[in-house]
């Protein structure tokens, strides 16, 4: 079963869902994780479109900021179906006592934290307490832990994958074109130059049964296209050994999106 655990559909911004399942079934992809794009607080397109397809996708949900009762709101997302929440390391909540709360919440809720960011908010000693006072919640770091294309020594990288040595975490690994530039030439053959051993230092820390593949579309169909997200993980060399691929491809996913339920 391979599951795509990032990626967007809207009716207002990005694009429908059908063109998401599209790119899935031409790619071979089974199942999906909707995460709500930021600034989209009204979640009620994608419980439509995701109850319409019998399991095949889960919902992340965004709350916003202002909500008057954002543990209640929670709570009702949950009930009409939500597997998880989207909260930044440094996401704030104007109407609960502590952020905390709200992050507690979730994981009693049995609900995933889809965390957005980039590796600097990721390494905050602020987000890794929270991670350490929340061990029943289930917490991913999305987009490679916000690394995007950068340069060595990658300081700010290595001290969010610490986050690792907390069991509760996992990560979500991109297409290569998140993390890499593009050739200046496009050849016939799918391909890229140069390509940063990122993908190996999140492999040493959590190990691929705490990694999982996300695609990022639509925005990843103008880095690389859907097909060659999948391509540029599953062929990586740092998922060479044994059922590695099978894991960040989608046995990882299948356990914390709760798939086979």
């Amino acid at each position: 079963m391979i599951i795509d655990t990032h990626c967007h559909a809207g009716r207002n911004w990005f694009l429908p869902i059908e063109s998401l399942e599209f790119e899935m079934n031409q790619a071979g992809v089974d199942a999906a994780v909707l995460i709500q794009h930021g600034g989209t607080y009204d979640n009620s397109y994608l419980f439509k479109e995701a109850s319409k397809r019998h399991g095949r996708f889960k919902v992340v949900v965004m709350i916003d900021p202002n909500d008057s009762d954002p543990l209640g709101t929670l709570e009702k997302l949950c009930e009409q179906g939500a597997a998880g929440v989207r909260i930044a390391p440094d996401g704030t909540f104007n109407h609960v006592p502590r952020v905390i709360d709200i992050w507690r919440k979730a994981g009693e809720l049995g609900l995933v934290v889809s965390s957005l960011g980039d590796d600097g908010k990721f390494s905050s000693v602020s987000f890794k307490n929270i991670i350490d006072a929340c061990p029943e919640t289930q917490i991913v770091l999305e987009h490679l832990a916000g690394v995007g294309i950068t340069e060595p020594p990658y300081s700010a990288y290595k001290s969010a994958l610490q986050c690792a040595q907390r069991p509760n975490t996992t990560i979500k690994i991109p297409g290569l074109g998140e993390i890499t530039p593009r050739p200046s030439t496009l050849q016939p053959d799918f391909g890229f130059e140069n390509v940063p051993p990122l993908f190996e230092m999140a492999y040493e820390a959590f190990g691929p049964d705490r990694m999982m593949w996300g695609s990022d579309y639509p925005p990843s169909a103008g880095r690389e296209g859907y097909r060659n997200t999948i391509e540029g993980v599953r062929n990586h060399p740092a998922f060479a050994k044994s059922d590695d691929i099978d894991w960040v491809l989608g046995k990882t996913a299948a356990r914390i999106w709760r798939f086979d339920d």
